[in-house]
Formats: structure tokens, sequence, C-alpha cells
């Protein structure tokens, strides 16, 4: 297994990180603040936000069960994304691999940051590819993206066929957890101290309910989170999206993440009785994936209805297929309603 330093470009491992005016004063309490050039007239966002986020993590630490220096707090787990891929990967010489299909920003991401990208087909019924996954790296391939639960396909992974990768990949396994609330297994997180190699990703979008504050995590041992925040850019969180966040988190508990559940299960009952579904795959996150006899004129009859969903069927894998959000049960009802009406 190669070292962390072995693994992170020799630029990122010399970079002295931006100094706010925050970081340059660690003393005790100041009722004058003249070191950042802010407006001085108090209306609630004058000041600049903690760079670090400290309150959050430990609220977030807290909450998960891992230590401050582990969390990264990003805009979005696309921010995240990019930097997994500006710390390790030198753009031109080294390359990351990822299952397929599986969530379009690692591929963008790579793109952007002029990383070579390689992508191993899932295997039958969306089964991981271990070993194709680890016979597609080679000695630059510093990043492997695997998305448990699976965005689009909704299958979450085995723990084991996750730890073999971890113990026989010789870069940074990413672990994306965005839809872990919504799955039978609680994730890798207990496990994030057996494996230094391994960094994963949740986001408060989906069971917490707050993709409008755009508010991704990263969890990795110290060394690593400590990469990322030096990284990042200084202020990546706004002081508002700390405030609500923070109240949010407070309450200990995401909400609806049972009435989601409940609603997946009795959605997918009711769409599998439908004739003009051919199947409804086995899903561990807020959304289904279902095969359709014509995937093009029932997203077009969806819309007609008043109902948006997602098209997938021009991703390899999963033709004709439509990925169909868990809504309310009204929402939910209509959909259902739409598509036992549908006839070619």
């Amino acid at each position: 297994m190669k070292t962390l330093a072995e693994l992170v470009r020799p630029n990122i491992r010399t970079l002295n990180p931006y100094s706010t005016a925050r970081d340059e004063y660690a003393g005790g309490e100041i009722s004058t603040w003249l070191d950042a050039n802010e407006n001085p007239y108090d209306n609630g966002v004058n000041r600049y936000p903690d760079p670090h986020q400290r309150e959050l993590k430990r609220l977030i630490a807290r909450i998960k069960g891992v230590r401050e220096g582990q969390v990264f707090i990003g805009n979005g787990s696309d921010e995240a994304i990019d930097l997994a891929y500006r710390i390790f990967c030198t753009p031109g010489r080294d390359n990351a691999v990822a299952i397929t299909p599986t969530y379009g920003m690692y591929r963008v991401a790579a793109d952007i940051n002029g990383v070579k990208f390689r992508e191993v087909r899932l295997g039958q019924g969306f089964s991981l590819p271990r070993k194709e996954l680890l016979a597609a790296t080679d000695a630059r391939t510093k990043l492997m993206w695997i998305c448990s639960p699976n965005n689009p396909t909704g299958n979450a992974f085995a723990a084991e066929e996750i730890e073999y990768l971890l113990r026989r990949f010789d870069g940074m396994v990413v672990l994306d957890e965005a839809y872990i609330d919504f799955a039978s297994d609680g994730g890798f997180l207990p496990r994030l101290d057996r494996f230094g190699n391994l960094i994963i990703l949740q986001t408060l979008s989906k069971a917490w309910g707050m993709a409008g504050l755009r508010l991704g995590l990263a969890f990795a041992a110290e060394p690593v989170a400590e990469l990322f925040a030096r990284v990042k850019y200084p202020y990546n969180i706004n002081g508002p999206t700390q405030r609500m966040v923070a109240e949010r988190l407070a309450t200990g508990q995401a909400p609806g993440i049972a009435e989601i559940r409940a609603e997946r299960e009795r959605l997918a009952r009711e769409l599998v009785s439908c004739p003009a579904i051919e199947r409804v795959f086995p899903s561990e996150a807020n959304f289904l994936l279902v095969r359709t006899v014509d995937a093009y004129r029932m997203y077009e009859a969806l819309i007609a209805d008043g109902i948006i969903v997602r098209n997938r069927s021009h991703i390899p894998g999963c033709e004709g297929c439509l990925r169909i959000t868990v809504g309310t049960p009204v929402e939910n009802d209509r959909t259902i309603e739409t598509i036992k009406k549908f006839r070619l």
C-alpha cells in the first residue's frame, strides 16, 4: 500500500494555504473587529463566516460518531469530489477508476481536472465488479469511485465487497454514501479508522432535506481531512448556511426517513403491477429505477401530467429506464395513476 505522501500531488504536499484574518488570531473575546476589511455595521451577514466551520463540525462529529478532525464540510458533495482530484491526481498523468453507470460528476470533475477516467461496467444484477475494477488500475491510478447505494441503480454493495477493494487497491477509495440514510446497512463510518485509504462522502441534501443549502460532508483519516481543509477555498460555507444547518442538526434526527422508506416500498409494489413497467429494480435509496416498455414515451406522458422524472435510457446499462424519486404520498399517487393508464 502506498503512503499518503506517495499519493498526494507534490505541489499539494508543500502548499501553504491561504491564511484568513480569522486564522491569524486565536485569543480570547474580541469586541472590535478591524482585521478583515468588513463593513462594520451589523446586518446579520456583514462578518465573514468561520472558515473552519468549528461549531458545525462538532455537531456533525457527535451525530456521526467520528472525531472532529475526520470531518470536512464542502459546498455540496461536488466540492469534495473536485478536491479529491486536485489533491491526489496530477493532470495529464494520473487516472481514476469508477463503476458505471453511476453518478456523473465523478467523470465531469475528472475532465475538468485533466484526469483520465476509466469506467468498469457493473456486473449481473448491478453487482460490484471488484476484480475488474482492480484490473483497470495501474501505477498511476490514484482514485477509485464507489457509490453505494448507487445512483442511478439504487442498489447497495455488500460491505465485504467494498473492503476487498480497500485492502487491495493502492490508492484512495472514495465511497459515496449520499443515500446511506435510506439503506438497511449503516454504512462505513464505523470502519473509518480501519482504512487510511478511505474517503466517505455523505450529504445533508437527501435524508435531512437541506438540498437548497448545498452542504456536503467528507470523512477521512485526520491527515486526509486536513488536506481537504488546506486546499479548499477559504470561506466555502457561508454564514447563514452554517447557522441554519446547525439549528436543524440540533434536533438530532433526520426528518421523514421512515416515511420515505415506506413510500418507496409502496411505490415499488404499485409499479410492479403496471402493464407498462417491465421491471422495478431493488432500491436502498430514495428513488426507484424502473424499466419500461417505452421510456421516452412514458417520460413525455408524465410531463404532460405535470410530473418530471429522470430519463436514464441513454446511459449504458439503463436502457429503457426511468429514475423516479420517492415523493409525498400525494405525488406518488399521481405518478402511479399516470403510469397505470399509459398505453403504447
